[in-house]
């Protein structure tokens, strides 16, 4: 990963009076400011025959933010791939790069920076690499008080594998980094591979993946076992290799926490076993399974009761629009969650290959709900929508 330089930090803070490219500093300023305020993940600069545009990604979602003068595209380009020490000759291949800019009121905010050779020019991404949010608690990710109870048992024990699963963009890497904060201490020594480190976390020994010269998460993770390591992070189980270190290390006195690409927590299970991970090793590593979506949650401002009720009669609340969310309806996100708990059940199914509907008729017996079901209870305390709720959980 490029790391920001010093210089890049001071020519964007001068006085943009003094630069000849003082339209595109001004530019970048008016964004930043829009992206801080709408509380924005990611910046789009697009691209296209004509003119180009800027959106933002705000609670999840692309919203247009404006559709600057033509002849500012390629200036304002540049400006952010000098800054985030790119090549500006180079427009043909996709770049990557880090920058740190001064936001307004004076907080200092580190973007990650992809370009993208398109049919009319190069497209932009800035990601937010933001800091910690100052509440990072597991009631602030969504889980109540009985969800918290059985998720700070399973990463308190001394060993085993948690795994939080959920498609991309579903909050998984967030709530590893609550589960890491939670567990770091002086006593321990704490180690991740993350692919790549979005936000450093002080007292962890954080490893970003570099494939190109060899540095995978197995090859990280067989690292870490000589490295006399307490808990372990894995940022994504995605081939065989990863899952049998992970496993192994789990089954050696060692808390292995890492994510999963499914569905739902039951799905997990055939997913390593696909992979290639023995029932076997599964069963006596396994301890939690947690799967999770993000659902945007109602403005409080300006939510308003639906004309219709819901089912029982319920009237659930509905996004109106107002200043203080953008006219959106909508303002922050929670998430929803699904917890299995492996228990001896659990585990001898997964021992004889059960099948995933076995395993998840086992789950639900034992108390596990359903996202969809989740969700449905975020409805009913007003916090989100009925169209909100069934939308990030559409595949159940």
């Amino acid at each position: 990963m490029i790391s920001p330089s010093r210089d890049a930090f001071d020519s964007f803070t001068r006085d943009p009076s003094s630069d000849h490219e003082a339209p595109a500093v001004s530019l970048l300023t008016d964004i930043l400011r829009e992206a801080a305020e709408r509380g924005a993940s990611d910046i789009h600069v697009e691209p296209a025959e004509h003119d180009w545009r800027i959106r933002m990604r705000v609670d999840g979602v692309l919203h247009a933010s404006r559709r600057p003068p033509p002849h500012l595209r390629d200036a304002f380009v540049t400006r952010i791939k000098v800054l985030a020490r790119m090549d500006i000759a180079e427009r043909r291949v996709p770049q990557d790069g880090r920058l740190r800019l001064k936001l307004p009121g004076g907080r200092a905010g580190d973007y990650r920076v992809n370009s993208l050779p398109t049919l009319f020019g190069e497209k932009l991404v800035l990601r937010r690499l933001d800091t910690l949010p100052p509440d990072l608690s597991l009631a602030a990710l969504g889980l109540d008080d009985a969800q918290g109870r059985v998720v700070e048992s399973a990463i308190r024990a001394p060993h085993g594998l948690v795994l939080v699963t959920g498609p991309t963009g579903s909050g998984k890497t967030l709530s590893l980094y609550c589960f890491l904060q939670m567990l770091n201490a002086e006593a321990r020594n704490v180690c991740s591979v993350e692919d790549p480190v979005e936000i450093q976390l002080a007292g962890i020994n954080q490893v970003s993946v570099r494939e190109k010269a060899g540095l995978t998460f197995a090859v990280a993770l067989r690292a870490f076992m000589r490295q006399d390591p307490d808990i372990i992070m894995v940022g994504e189980i995605r081939d065989a290799e990863t899952a049998d270190v992970a496993v192994k290390a789990a089954q050696t006195g060692h808390l292995v926490l890492s994510t999963l690409h499914t569905n739902d927590a039951p799905a997990a299970i055939a997913r390593l076993i696909d992979i290639g991970v023995a029932p076997y090793n599964l069963a006596s590593a396994l301890r939690l399974v947690t799967a999770q979506r993000l659902v945007r949650k109602l403005c409080e401002h300006c939510r308003a009761p639906s004309a219709l009720p819901f089912g029982d009669g319920f009237h659930p609340f509905e996004p109106r629009g107002c200043p203080a969310c953008h006219g959106i309806g909508y303002r922050g996100r929670v998430g929803v969650h699904q917890l299995m708990p492996v228990s001896d059940e659990l585990r001898e199914l997964i021992v004889t290959r059960a099948a995933t509907h076995a395993i998840a008729r086992a789950a639900q017996a034992q108390g596990m709900p359903a996202l969809r079901d989740a969700a449905l209870e975020r409805v009913r305390a007003g916090v989100t929508s009925v169209a909100e709720a069934a939308e990030a959980t559409e595949s159940e």
